[in-house]
């Protein structure tokens, strides 16, 4: 089994799958990748499987070394990305581009220009051991494979499970490069679509206005549990009573009492006491899971 060692860790740096769902029995949230799409992208790009685990790394910063022929992506948060030969020569590399390393390369993705979460994936994809079915740190339920940590050597699972050109070990991914997905421009607010919420009716009908009529920002108390946001104008209850403690799904607008909404990522809790205005589209929750502190946002009704 080939493997690659960890040289160095910048802000933090996960294993993530498509999570465990079905485990809210259990108190347990799925986890997984919080933006799903460039995960996958990724994934795909090397020709893997969705289920296949990928490296989550918080504003990229992450550096590789690995001992075997490797297929290798970088999506999600654009980062600056090289590829030093074991001879110290340097190429050059990109995100978003199908990367053909050699036993002895070390990969280097460097400080995010924009966005929030780089993915890494290699074909085979990373093979650590599971935690109830799943390769997901979950921050929240602090369950599932430890964060990296430099010198630490993961294995690459087999090549073979893969897709992609023709069949077995001999597969090759089908790109060579994909065009990074458009960003807003710089100072342009980021913008969400939802859809209303379970518990639209617990606020003025005005929430729809106070929602969609203004910027917010977001907090730099926001992680992979919720994106926590402010703005001018909070949203405001119609009904004030408290509410029991009712099941979340990812991308939930929950609002608690100061009436800005927390934006719940892969790792929210399963069960919430404070009404739910709105919900993210799908597309919607990868975008959120890319905000930084401080940015701008922009909510809008799809329905």
């Amino acid at each position: 089994m080939s493997t690659l060692t960890v040289v160095q860790v910048g802000y933090g740096v996960t294993t993530q799958d498509l999570g465990r769902p079905g485990l809210s029995d259990m108190g347990l949230g799925a986890a997984g990748a919080a933006d799903r799409g460039s995960a996958a992208l990724a994934n795909r790009m090397v020709g893997n499987r969705r289920d296949a685990a990928v490296l989550e790394a918080l504003l990229g910063s992450v550096t590789l070394r690995t001992d075997a022929y490797t297929v290798a992506a970088v999506t999600g948060a654009p980062c600056p990305v090289s590829v030093e030969r074991a001879d110290g020569r340097v190429r050059g590399a990109a995100a978003y581009e199908v990367l053909l390393l050699e036993p002895g390369d070390t990969l280097r993705v460097g400080l995010a220009e924009d966005r929030l979460r780089a993915y890494v994936a290699v074909r085979g994809g990373i093979a650590v051991e599971q935690v109830l079915g799943s390769r997901s740190w979950d921050s929240l339920a602090q369950l599932g494979p430890a964060p990296l940590s430099v010198g630490e050597v993961l294995p690459v699972g087999d090549a073979s499970d893969g897709v992609g050109v023709g069949a077995g070990a001999g597969a090759w991914p089908v790109v060579d490069a994909v065009p990074p997905p458009l960003l807003p421009w710089p100072g342009d607010p980021v913008v969400l679509d939802v859809v209303p919420g379970p518990r639209d009716d617990w606020f003025t009908p005005e929430w729809r206005t106070t929602l969609t009529g203004q910027e917010f920002h977001v907090s730099p108390d926001s992680d992979r549990v919720g994106v926590r946001t402010t703005a001018s104008t909070p949203l405001v209850r119609a009904v004030t009573r408290e509410l029991p403690s009712e099941g979340v799904e990812t991308g939930s607008l929950q609002v608690p009492p100061a009436g800005f909404p927390v934006l719940f990522l892969a790792d929210h809790p399963v069960t919430g006491g404070y009404p739910v205005v709105a919900v993210l589209t799908p597309e919607s929750v990868d975008r959120a899971a890319q905000l930084r502190p401080g940015d701008t946002l922009r909510f809008r009704l799809a329905r």
